[in-house]
């Protein structure tokens, strides 16, 4: 099995040449590695590896995460969909939030933010795709949600966040950088969060310059080797 140092370095090459084949240096992409269902053993051996942004799904899960690693220099992401009940949790110890999907979830967070910490990073998530099942704004409806976000105290707007369906077609992802670029300029975006183990490359032709990578780092649960 191959540890989390080789398959973060593998992602690293992945991501450097798929930049560099869109004509953007590596450094334009920022890697999150999405550690859910993973053991803090194994998001200790990325920080070893130098990797410091990861992506949480569950907010009790990445809690207990936070309280394994004290102290350590990590950037915590909420990457699945955010319950209202659970809001004051986020604020309080996240450095982003990628599925901003409404009003009330973004004025709970704002409200909850403590003046001692930084503005929270949030992206508001895109149901690009359509899908009824899947959580998102309609992108007709994505920059009504951004100008109210953008006025809210204790939150800084970054940009847009999706999961496209699976084997979408590069229309889908064009679509969503088309959006992107129609909005960067009026609500100073600099983020597109989007790409996965399987589809970095194309996301990066698109624009991405975020990806969230679970799989290809950490494996299935329990393939990749804990050294712990």
């Amino acid at each position: 099995m191959r540890s989390i140092h080789d398959n973060l370095q593998a992602v690293r090459d992945r991501i450097a040449r798929a930049a560099e084949a869109a004509g953007r240096t590596p450094a334009s992409v920022t890697l999150l590695a999405v550690s859910k269902i993973h053991p803090a053993s194994l998001v200790e051996q990325a920080l070893a590896a130098g990797q410091r942004a990861f992506g949480e799904n569950y907010v009790q899960e990445a809690a207990e995460k936070m309280e394994a690693l004290p102290g350590r220099d990590i950037e915590w992401h909420l990457v699945g969909p955010l319950q209202s009940n659970k809001t004051r949790i986020v604020a309080g110890r996240f450095a982003w939030v990628h599925t901003v999907e409404s009003e009330k979830i973004a004025r709970r967070l704002s409200g909850q933010r403590s003046g001692n910490l930084p503005a929270l990073n949030v992206l508001i998530q895109v149901n690009v795709s359509g899908e009824a099942t899947k959580s998102g704004v309609p992108p007709s409806d994505v920059e009504g949600l951004c100008l109210l976000v953008s006025r809210m105290p204790r939150l800084k707007l970054r940009g847009l966040m999706a999961i496209p369906e699976p084997g979408a077609d590069r229309a889908r992802y064009r679509e969503l950088k088309v959006l992107f670029e129609k909005l960067k300029d009026r609500f100073q975006f600099d983020t597109l969060s989007v790409g996965m183990s399987d589809d970095l490359e194309l996301a990066i032709a698109e624009g991405a310059t975020m990806v969230r990578i679970g799989t290809a780092i950490f494996g299935a649960r329990n393939t990749v080797k804990d050294a712990a």
